[in-house]
């Protein structure tokens, strides 16, 4: 039984309790206020509002200043210099220029099919690709386009970036040209079609068994390409390979893993990747590859990077085979994209990646313009031309392979077993001022022997055809027409050096891709130290 006092007591806490809760909410809601009145740039606990700085300086600017601006042009300008302070490899792509980078990574766009470049005001035809339409409509490498739809194009000042807008087009449309040739305007109508972008060179035996292979970067078709050649050099015989990845920029780590996974056998780690926000992930060789044995040879460079090394890590760190060149750029950052509505893009490193034996081989970055001006640094101090007796100056750990225990280094690239210093008949000043007169000297040579050239098969040009001194004498002068180039330059170097381009890019123009690789390759010095290794000498 309960007593009256507590019944009383009961009743009287019972009508307290709407009043309390009302007075609770008013006190609230006034508070709320108060504070929202004395900061009005805070949002209130009670709101699921967030204040995004950068939109209130955007929309202030928009609102009060004294011109008119124009809101998204700020907004990307202010993206590149948040940027500027992150690695050199997180960057911005506006959707103007995302078209062009996603067709070069797929491996194909739709176009007319030439490669082209812009000399003197004038776009020149440096060669038809292969296949493609304008070959087969007549369009010869040398000729120089005048007008683009009854457009003039010659001496307008148009950019790369123009004439690519009006050569490229749906597949099935077609587009009007007139071409300048032995002082002769001719008309062609061409059909555009899809154009592949080969991220294989070539594949080829270049001596007895030993096979080439060349890739230009990572794109999504360069595996396919990859096992195409080699499947064709396999059937020919071969027992040896130079995989040669110079001047490669990188591109899909997966191309690079899937290539690795065709030379090393047992599930051998190829690559790993960790960053802050990134767990570690690790890539293995996964099935039976078309090529783990074998001799092989890899060649590298100082413009080799990302992917490239990627690939060349793996096959030093395991042993597989011998890195022969200099040492390569030292990117060892992932990259990972994040597309805007707007089709623009954030490619931001998210990890690094490390080599088998745990190396990474990403070079300081903290000094961006020195990053960047390195290569130039490896020129001037002598580590390209072999004088730098010190060749891992860049790197800070050391590391050992996982078969033979052969020291290697990380920080600073992958550096060679065998180093080859860079050819100095190409890489000088003198060489570089004229290789522009290359091809259009070519174009008039070509026009003036054409009986003769056409006698010639690939490979019997390229074992019997000579730049003769008359021939190169004929360029000299030529180019001095062309440009304000001493003649005094040229010593016997440089001449050696210039007929090597001659003749191969003579090759490419009878020929295509092929001609010039296997015209140019008789005389590469990476390339002879490779045949050398693989001979035992």
């Amino acid at each position: 039984m309960l007593s009256n006092n507590d019944g009383a007591s009961k009743t009287s806490k019972e009508s307290l309790h709407p009043l309390l809760i009302a007075l609770v909410l008013a006190g609230g809601i006034v508070l709320g206020y108060l504070i929202n009145a004395a900061s009005p740039s805070k949002p209130s606990v009670f709101s699921s509002y967030t204040y995004d700085k950068m939109d209130d300086l955007l929309d202030y600017i928009e609102n009060n200043y004294v011109d008119s601006i124009d809101r998204s042009e700020l907004e990307e300008k202010a993206i590149v210099e948040l940027l500027m302070d992150l690695d050199p490899h997180s960057y911005y792509i506006p959707a103007t220029e995302m078209v062009g980078i996603e067709e070069d990574m797929q491996g194909n766009f739709e176009g007319i099919g030439v490669q082209f470049l812009i000399e003197k005001d004038t776009v020149r035809i440096e060669s038809p690709i292969q296949g493609g339409p304008s070959e087969k409509v007549g369009i010869e490498a040398g000729d120089l386009i005048i007008t683009i739809e009854d457009s003039l194009v010659a001496g307008v000042g148009i950019t790369n970036s123009d004439v690519m807008k009006l050569l490229k087009g749906p597949k099935g449309t077609s587009v009007n040209l007139e071409v300048l040739r032995n002082s002769k305007i001719l008309a062609f109508t061409i059909v555009r079609d899809k154009i592949p972008l080969y991220s294989v060179d070539i594949a080829y035996l270049i001596k007895d068994k030993t096979g080439y292979l060349k890739i230009n970067r990572f794109s999504a078709t360069t595996y396919d390409e990859f096992m195409k050649g080699m499947e064709e050099l396999l059937d020919q015989g071969m027992e040896s390979l130079i995989l040669d990845l110079r001047n490669n920029p990188g591109g899909y780590l997966q191309a690079a893993v899937d290539i690795a996974d065709e030379f090393l056998s047992d599930k051998k780690l190829i690559v790993y990747t960790e960053g802050l926000h990134q767990r570690k992930y690790e890539y293995s060789a996964g099935k039976k590859g078309v090529f783990e044995k074998g001799k092989l040879v890899v060649l590298l460079d100082q413009n080799s990077a990302s992917a490239s090394e990627i690939l060349a890590g793996a096959i030093q760190d395991w042993d597989r085979g011998l890195i022969i060149g200099r040492r390569s750029f030292g990117k060892g950052l992932v990259q990972d994209q994040h597309l805007f509505p707007d089709n623009s893009a954030l490619r931001l490193t998210i990890a690094r990646y490390y080599t088998p034996s745990g190396r990474s081989i990403q070079k300081p970055y903290e000094d961006k313009q020195a990053y960047f001006l390195e290569l130039d640094e490896r020129y001037l101090d002598g580590e390209l031309l072999g004088l730098d007796s010190n060749q891992n100056k860049q790197d800070t750990v050391k590391y050992y392979t996982l078969i033979e225990k052969k020291e290697v280094y990380g920080g600073g690239g992958i550096s060679p077993d065998i180093f080859v210093p860079i050819d100095t008949s190409y890489a000088n000043l003198f060489v570089a001022q004229l290789r522009a007169s290359i091809l259009p000297f070519l174009h008039d040579y070509k026009a003036k022997n054409e009986s003769e050239l056409t006698k010639y098969e690939l490979d019997d040009f390229v074992q019997k055809f000579q730049v003769s001194d008359k021939m190169l004498g004929d360029f000299i002068s030529f180019a001095q027409k062309q440009s304000s180039v001493e003649l005094g330059g040229l010593n016997a170097t440089y001449s050696r050096g210039l007929k090597i381009l001659l003749k191969a890019n003579l090759a490419k123009q009878l020929f295509y891709n092929e001609g010039f690789f296997k015209a140019i390759n008789q005389e590469d010095q990476l390339i002879l130290e490779a045949i050398k290794s693989i001979e035992g000498n």
